[in-house]
């Protein structure tokens, strides 16, 4: 079977690319907020697919994140096999790492599954 060009955009994607980040023009505090309804993981246990909402809140320091590159990271995530707890904090600690921000959130806000309703939030004015 032939791999589609966004399998392979994601196969392919490397966070660490220095073209994923772009240089924050502005001194000034400014919140950039973004939202990804379409985030997809398989449960650790049971192979079932989970989705989520992801929020991110942010004020950038010297660096911003370009947007096709995050959507790549995020939708990196589609083959894992990756708890809800544990997919948030990597993308938390993901962002926090590369982007050094003034401040950051991320909300992940998981479909109900078996009647269970999740919500992870990860602030770092909290952490």
């Amino acid at each position: 079977m032939e791999i589609k060009y966004g399998e392979k955009e994601i196969l392919d994607f490397d966070i660490n690319n220095p073209e994923n980040f772009w240089p924050n023009e502005h001194n000034k505090n400014y919140t950039i907020d973004i939202e990804l309804p379409e985030f997809m993981a398989k449960c650790p246990r049971s192979g079932y697919p989970d989705f989520a909402t992801i929020k991110i809140q942010y004020i950038p320091n010297k660096k911003v994140i370009e947007l096709k590159a995050l959507k790549i990271y995020i939708n990196s995530f589609m083959n894992r096999y990756i708890s809800h707890e544990n997919s948030a904090n990597e993308i938390f600690d993901t962002l926090s790492s590369k982007l050094e921000p003034r401040w950051l959130k991320v909300i992940a806000d998981f479909k109900p599954r078996g009647n269970v309703h999740t919500v992870i939030e990860i602030d770092s004015s909290k952490v």
